[in-house]
């Protein structure tokens, strides 16, 4: 091709300095922008291309989705335009060799050569997840710049060298390697002809190869992608043969042959991620070329480990912005004159030189497409899941010393993915009924109605972490990613910000800057305060006295080492809150603390839903009941499926006799947590309050088959028990409470009012003196001796006890509105005039 523009021509605002290449699509000069200063690669196009109309209308449009491309890794597309019939398209210049250039001039370094591929495979990770696909991805359009670090080029221009119509075969020149692209568009409603062979013959997917134009996505990139890491790291291509026929057909059908028979110093791990990225069967590949991106990553690490070899990130755009004028060949696509022929006039020769051989491959060819097309379609496209349960993570030290380690890296990926509006996670208390049991991670997916389970197991070392995770697709079992963590125990936050990270990525979900900004803006940047906010919510989740008050020193820990941490304070005003009923403290004593701390939460962040529910039940344990429905309704509104937020309202909701509303919203609770023993405690109460004795005891018994160990499942079945008037059964249940609590004070209290009723006086005044003895050390409520006052008849004894809990300004007495012991005493006028003072409605 002759040169068009002459040295110090002028092109728009662009003045030519050098002509670096030409090829089918086009002559690329090296020009001076005389607006911005800057040196640019100036691509001028065929006059055959840009006069076809709807070939350069679908080119914009591709190529405007390219230049929103911004990634160190990328060649960016800085203008396309016209200038008097010329139409040119401006890129960015980098002064450097091609990879080809760099691979067949000498054997380079493997850890060079890793870390080469490692940026390309961020490049493209960047272009697939907004929705780009290469096409054409090859040595020639990758460059590395003079300070060694690589950058994809020609993002979108491959789609301009498609074919437009039947019949057209031509017009790509003997320089061009390559085949005329028929891809489907990424963002772009397909205009290509279907059938058509497309991409670079050694370099394209199977797919590409059968022209299966509807079958090409991101991993047809990852199939070539392959192909360029083989022949860098060998030396040779991955499917070269005797002609372009014969590498089409080892595409399509052979095995690549292993790298240690070129390469000798290969790793076995290196083996492994080719082999995946050229398997045959889209499905069968890397799903993401992110993934291929993270097992280079730490290839380089394992073997800088035992060489020490360079390991540099990618870096800044403006750190590789080209400032030399050199005459080194910029390769854009087909730019930089080629000896390799791969173009379809070759093909077509190919065909006519070998025309039944060509024929009977053309038969097979046809007929294992489509069968394999039937077969992917029938499987259904590759799209983003939409649901996820992340298994508790196993402690293989099986100490429980890190067990707040395994338990709150879980809850912590749990509370980060149920951030994305577009995701169903599974809350908490329904992966944790599987902690410590052996059940298969499908078999849980199934029965929790998810898409993919993550899996997870730790191991700590001293100050190291090893974590290693899976992401299982339910379906068919098949692995979609797992990962080998190895971390300092300091990095336990910046651990599961990465797990969680990942798993986004892995799931293919859309997220806008904005989501990606609350999966770590909750977060504190502080290892030790995170590690200590870890141990406040393990010691919290078992809800026992001495528990709560272990969380609160370790809540505290954390707050002091990072005051500005919101979830810390959440921590400490649900601490506060249940202290009254797990430990017998006054609530006039634990809930302004509560309350300011819910208060400080949501000054540093007024959008936590639950600093929101916190602080309503904190208003309704102080009997602000106005301020609580407030506050209720605010955190349910920010987030409708925050079960603690319906199952606290329905508490609520039920002291102040709205019961019907409390079912309602217990059951709401329920459908979000089905596994939470909290939450079908919650049911059986509603149930029972409204006459349902049927569903109150079912759902008393379900909590004891979820947790046999549980107390309060023995303390609802029996209250649901009185309600039916079955008192031995539900003194039976009371006893097995008492057990299991170590003697906790509300299950004395229901086991002496039972004890009570059923005519056992001595063994109930007995429980009597020793609750009031707890009474006295803080460690009992009053009306928990009410209650047996009130079992034994002794209604005077009863209201007395009352009254002080009154007095106390106890967040509990409103449950003596539908709690069975005190059935007796609501008739009485006494009872009445308290919940009138309360704030309550009789």
């Amino acid at each position: 091709m002759s040169e068009r523009l002459p040295s110090n021509s002028q092109v728009s605002h662009y003045r030519i300095i050098s002509k670096l290449g030409a090829g089918g699509m086009g002559e690329v000069y090296l020009a001076q922008d005389t607006k911005l200063d800057r040196k640019v690669a100036l691509k001028v196009l065929p006059a055959d291309v840009s006069s076809n109309r709807d070939r350069m209308d679908r080119f914009v449009r591709e190529a405007k989705s390219a230049a929103a491309l911004s990634h160190p890794n990328i060649a960016q597309i800085f203008e396309i335009g016209e200038h008097e019939g010329t139409h040119y398209i401006a890129m960015e210049f980098i002064d450097g060799l091609t990879l080809r250039d760099q691979i067949h001039r000498e054997q380079a370094d493997l850890g060079k050569l890793l870390r080469w591929l490692q940026h390309v495979a961020e490049g493209l990770a960047r272009a697939h997840a907004s929705g780009i696909v290469h096409r054409d991805l090859k040595p020639d359009n990758i460059m590395i710049s003079r300070d060694g670090h690589a950058k994809v080029l020609d993002f979108g221009l491959a789609k301009l060298s498609e074919r437009w119509g039947e019949g057209q075969t031509g017009g790509l020149g003997e320089e061009d390697p390559t085949i005329a692209l028929s891809a489907r568009p990424s963002v772009t409603p397909s205009l290509s002809t279907p059938g058509t062979v497309m991409g670079t013959v050694g370099y394209m997917s199977p797919e590409q190869a059968q022209g299966k134009t509807k079958e090409i996505d991101q991993r047809s990139d990852i199939f070539s992608f392959g192909c360029i890491l083989y022949e860098a790291v060998t030396g040779h291509k991955a499917f070269e043969g005797k002609d372009a026929i014969d590498s089409l057909n080892r595409i399509i059908r052979e095995p690549v042959a292993p790298i240690s028979d070129f390469r000798a110093d290969t790793p076995n791990h290196l083996q492994r991620i080719v082999r995946r990225c050229l398997a045959k069967d889209p499905d069968d590949r890397y799903q993401t070329v992110k993934d291929v991106a993270i097992e280079l990553r730490d290839l380089r690490r394992e073997l800088a480990d035992s060489s020490g070899f360079d390991t540099t990130v990618s870096p800044s755009r403006t750190q590789t912005s080209a400032t030399a004028e050199t005459t080194s060949p910029q390769s854009l696509s087909s730019s930089a004159p080629s000896t390799s022929i791969s173009s379809v006039e070759y093909v077509v020769s190919g065909i006519k030189r070998h025309k039944l051989v060509a024929l009977i491959l053309v038969v097979l060819l046809i007929g294992g497409s489509v069968g394999l097309y039937l077969f992917l379609k029938a499987r259904g496209a590759d799209t983003a899941i939409d649901s996820i349960a992340v298994v508790p993570f196993v402690n293989l030290n099986r100490d429980l010393e890190t067990e707040y380690l395994s338990d709150g890296l879980t809850e912590s990926i749990i509370n980060k993915l149920i951030q994305i509006p577009t995701l169903r996670v599974s809350p908490r208390s329904s992966v944790f009924y599987y902690k410590g049991k052996d059940t298969d991670p499908v078999k849980i997916g199934k029965e929790l109605g998810v898409r993919v389970v993550l899996t997870g197991r730790l191991l700590q070392r001293g100050d190291n972490l090893s974590v290693s995770t899976e992401l299982l697709d339910v379906r068919d079992n098949k692995q979609i990613w797992g990962e080998q963590y190895n971390r300092k125990l300091t990095d336990a936050l910046a651990l599961q910000q990465e797990i969680s990270r990942e798993i986004t990525e892995r799931l293919r979900l859309k997220l806008s800057g904005e989501q990606q900004q609350q999966l770590v803006h909750r977060d504190t940047t502080n290892p030790e305060s995170y590690q200590s906010y870890l141990r406040g919510r393990y010691y919290w989740n078992k809800r026992t006295g001495d528990n709560m008050n272990k969380a609160i020193a370790e809540f505290q820990k954390a707050a002091d080492k990072d005051p500005n941490y919101a979830l810390v304070y959440v921590g400490l005003a649900d601490c506060y809150v249940l202290l009254e009923d797990y430990v017998g403290t006054p609530a006039r004593e634990t809930c302004p603390k509560a309350r300011a701390f819910a208060e400080r939460a949501l000054q540093l962040d007024p959008t936590l839903a639950e600093a929101h529910t916190s602080l309503a039940f904190t208003y309704s344990q102080m009997w602000q009941w106005d301020q609580a429905e407030a506050e209720f309704k605010r955190a349910l509104e920010m987030n409708p499926t925050y079960a603690p937020a319906h199952q606290w309202y329905s508490l609520h909701l039920r002291v102040r006799g709205r019961n019907e509303e409390s079912l309602n919203e217990s059951k709401r609770a329920y459908g979000q947590e089905p596994l939470s023993l909290i939450n079908n405690i919650s049911v059986a109460q509603a149930s029972g309050v409204v006459g349902d004795l049927e569903t109150a005891i079912e759902f008393g018994k379900r909590v004891i088959d979820l947790d046999p160990n549980f107390p309060r499942g023995h303390e609802e079945l029996g209250m649901a028990y009185l309600r039916k008037r079955l008192n031995t059964e539900a003194a039976g249940e009371f006893q097995k409470a008492v057990q299991l609590s170590g003697r906790g004070r509300r299950s004395l209290s229901l086991s002496g009012f039972a004890l009570g009723i059923t005519g056992k006086r001595d063994d109930a005044l007995a429980i009597l003196k020793e609750l009031q003895g707890l009474y006295e050390k803080r460690l009992a409520l009053a009306q928990d001796v009410a209650a047996v006052y009130a079992g034994l008849g002794e209604e005077d004894h009863a209201f007395t006890w009352l009254e002080k809990g009154f007095q106390d300004g106890a967040g509990q007495l409103g449950r003596t509105r539908w709690e069975p012991p005190y059935e007796s005493l609501r008739t009485d006028a006494r009872f009445a005039d308290l919940l009138r003072r309360m704030g309550l409605s009789p």
